[in-house]
Parts: C-alpha cells; structure tokens; sequence
C-alpha cells in the first residue's frame, strides 16, 4: 500500500480551496470557484429529521449496508426514476458517494487490472483506482465530450469502464447513443461498469440515463449516487451504491471491517431527503440555472473557449497553461479555479465551479477580464 500511495496525488480540488480559505482568514476578497459544493443550507426538513433522529435515541450503531427503512427508499426511488430493477439488498448505504467508488474497487479489481476512465475525469477515480493495485488507461473524449473511441482502449486485462453524467468537470450530460455503446461494450467484453450520478438531478438540456437500466446490464453495474449535490448535505457524508447482491455482499465485508456503518442520525436524514418535499431540489436547479446561463454569457462576451455544460455545476474553460492561470488568478485577483491537470490531460483547461452567488459570478467576469487584458 505504501508504494501504492507515492503514486496518488494530493486532490487539487481542496487544495486549491484550502488556499483560497487561507488568504480569505488573511482578509483578501477571495471568491471560491473551486470548490464541488452547493452553497445553499441543507433544507430544514432535512435537518429536522436528523434532529429529531437524535432525540428519539436513533444514535446507535445500525445494520452495516444501512437502516432497513433508507434501503427500501433508495430501491423505491432508483426503480421510480432510474428504472433499475433493484431491490433493498441490492442496496448498500456509505459515508458519501465517495467511498462507494472505494468499496466497488476493492471489491472488484484485482492487481494489473485496467480500468478506464474517460479523460477529463473527476480527480478521484484515478486515485481508487490506483488504490486498488489496478492500472488507469485513460480514453481521451472527441471534441464534443459526449464520446470517446473507448473500443479501442479494451484489453484482455481491462476490467471497468468509469462512466460519470452530469460529468464532472465538464458539465456533459452523454447522450443514450454514447451509454449504449459503453454498455454493449461491457457485455461483449465482460466488463463492469461504475456509473457515478451523483449530479443527476442538476440538469439543465439533455436527459439522464442510468446506464444500469438497459438490457442485460444490471448485474455488470455498480451505480453511484448520494446526497451531497441535490440536497445540498455534502458536509453529512451520505452516498449509496446499487448492484447485484454478490457486488454488495462484498462491498459490505470492507464497509462492515472499516467504517462499520454510516453515521446513524444521518441516515434518517436521507430518508426524509428522498421521501420528503422535492420542491427543494427544484428551486435550486433552478438557481444554478440561472447562475450557468449567467457566467455562460460572459465566457461568451469575453471570447473564451468553453465545453457548455449541460448539467452539475461546472465550467471548463481553455485559459492556456491551466496551473499557471490558476496560481496567477488566485494571486493576483483572488479567485479560486481548479487547473484541468487535475482531471487528466487537458493542462490548458481550468475547471470553474458556479456554486456560488449570482453577485460572485459578476465579479468572477470582472476579474477575469483584468487578468485578460494583463495577460496581453
């Protein structure tokens, strides 16, 4: 494991952010474009329930893979609106979307496995990945970002195919042409599939598919989702994961020897998350709506290139040498952006995060036009 963990960079994301924090204590204007977080509250119903969780002595340890009443409503709801035939033990609930990523890995990869992840991708994947003694083959995207020659990647060792829509840092919501041929490709090979869809209620065009949901697929698919970006609970630390029951027996053996369970009064809260008024999740994919269309347009005025995002809550905009901006916009007008680097090849991308206010993302463009006009 040691040897393992000299490969494995530091996440750019909260470095970047504990920086933009540190000059923020020091007094400087710093507006965080960096960071994978909602900036909106948990809403109350929510918060009421864990509360409320608490006063009934629901602070004990539960079962491992979760409290049989959130299994049931995580099947319940990816059955409604994912159309995966899944049912409570196919289920199991983590301490955040991320360590199901870490569980599906240790559970399924073995040493010299090939895994592949479509470059840009989130920076975490290639971590797990290398965590699990397995070897990340990265498949750049065409100049859409809605495919990638995948096909030609597959290998007798190639064991995963890491899938993410809304895709994060690019904000694509792919198309079901380009899920299909992930999933056929999978089947002809004999291939999992982790489907990460963490920000498949922040959609904007498009449709979301869970690639789970077609034919003969299921029992291939371990799919990721959590809590964290609709309902803004990042802080709770509460994810899921669905497969076939052989996936979750195994993924429970590491969760039930590591973290045990996830924190119990938490889970009451996603259960009243799903089961509760959704009115929420609405309001504020209407929010971020408005805040894309609003940094969009000033991308737009100001002649920089960008992939438009169709979905989640990014920005992925051609500055260059994507470090070099990024260390300079911190430095010089005190705004925060992730280096593309940080995601895989493409170094002369940054990632923008609008998770922050309409009145931030004004002075975003304002800043980001000085820096411009220097840089000439």
């Amino acid at each position: 494991m040691r040897e393992r963990l000299k490969l494995i960079k530091p996440s750019a994301t909260l470095r970047i952010s504990a920086l933009a924090k540190e000059l923020a204590k020091k007094g400087k204007p710093v507006i965080n474009m960096s960071a994978g977080e909602p900036d909106f509250r948990t809403p109350d119903h929510i918060v009421e329930s864990a509360i409320k969780a608490l006063k009934d002595g629901k602070h004990f340890y539960t079962p491992t893979r979760g409290i049989p009443e959130l299994l049931e409503a995580i099947a319940e709801k990816v059955n409604k609106e994912n159309g995966i035939p899944a049912k409570p033990e196919n289920v199991i609930v983590t301490a955040g979307a991320k360590y199901a990523i870490f569980l599906a890995m240790q559970a399924l990869l073995d040493e010299g496995d090939e895994v592949i992840l479509l470059d840009p991708a989130w920076v975490s994947y290639e971590a797990n990945v290398l965590m699990a003694n397995a070897k990340p083959i990265w498949v750049r995207h065409d100049e859409s970002f809605e495919d990638a020659p995948i096909e030609e990647y597959i290998t007798s060792k190639t064991k995963m195919i890491v899938i993410n829509t809304p895709n994060n840092p690019t904000g694509i919501v792919y198309p079901k042409e380009f899920l299909e041929k992930v999933a056929d490709l999978a089947v002809d090979h004999d291939i999992y599939i982790l489907s990460d869809e963490i920000y498949e209620k922040i959609i904007y065009e498009g449709k979301h598919y869970s690639i789970a949901s077609f034919d003969d697929v299921f029992d291939r698919t371990v799919t990721v989702n959590g809590f964290s970006k609709a309902y803004s609970m990042t802080g709770w630390r509460l994810g899921y994961a669905i497969a076939n029951e052989d996936i979750i027996k195994e993924m429970n053996k590491i969760q039930s020897h590591s973290i045990s369970h996830p924190t119990s009064f938490v889970q009451y809260a996603g259960l009243n998350a799903l089961r509760g008024d959704q009115s929420c999740v609405e309001r504020m994919v209407e929010a971020f709506r408005r805040r894309r269309n609003l940094i969009i347009d000033g991308l737009n005025e100001l002649g920089i290139e960008f992939v438009k995002p169709k979905g989640a809550f990014y920005v992925f905009m051609k500055v260059g040498n994507g470090t070099e901006f990024a260390e300079r916009f911190l430095k010089e007008e005190f705004v925060a952006v992730t280096p593309g680097e940080a995601f895989g090849s493409y170094v002369d991308y940054v990632r923008v995060s609008y998770a922050t206010s309409e009145k931030d993302i004004e002075e975003f463009l304002i800043r980001l036009e000085n820096i411009l006009k220097r840089k000439i």
